[in-house]
C-alpha cells in the first residue's frame, strides 16, 4: 500500500512521497504546499489505524522497553541521520529505488547493511 500510494503520489503530482521531507516541509509550511503533506500524512496513520481496526491485527496497547528519554535520542538521531543520509527510508527504498535513482540505492544498500552489523552485535556480541 504504501508503494502504490507513493506512485500515486508521484504520478499524479510529480511529489516524491519521503515521509521526512514532507515532515520538513511543515515546518515552517510553504503557502500553499502544506495540505498535500498533510493529507498523505493523515492517510497513513489513519490507513493504519483502519487496517488494525478491521483485522484486530495489534489493536492491544503498544508497549516500549525504553525510558522517555532513550526514545527521544532515538528520534533526534533518526531525524539527524535522514538529514545526513539526504532522506529517510521511505525516501530512498520505496521512492527512490523505483525511480532507479543511484544515490538511493546505495542509501539503501547502507541502511541494510547498517540493521545487519546491528542485529549481529547485539545478538552474538552483546547477547541482547
Amino acid at each position: 500500500m504504501i508503494g502504490l500510494s507513493s506512485a500515486f503520489l508521484l504520478m499524479l503530482s510529480g511529489r516524491v512521497a519521503g515521509v521526512s521531507s514532507m515532515i520538513v516541509g511543515l515546518l515552517p509550511p510553504e503557502k500553499g504546499d502544506a495540505a498535500w503533506r498533510l493529507w498523505f500524512l493523515g492517510g497513513l496513520i489513519l490507513g493504519t489505524g483502519l487496517y488494525r481496526i478491521g483485522t484486530g491485527d495489534g489493536v492491544e496497547t503498544l508497549v516500549f522497553d525504553a525510558t522517555m528519554p532513550m526514545i527521544i535520542i532515538g528520534g533526534l538521531m533518526t531525524g539527524v541521520g535522514t538529514r545526513v543520509g539526504g532522506g529517510c527510508t521511505s525516501g530512498h527504498g520505496v521512492c527512490g529505488i523505483g525511480r532507479v535513482s543511484p544515490r538511493s540505492i546505495v542509501a539503501t544498500l547502507t541502511f541494510i547493511a547498517a540493521g545487519a552489523v546491528v542485529v549481529y552485535i547485539n545478538r552474538h556480541v552483546l547477547g541482547v
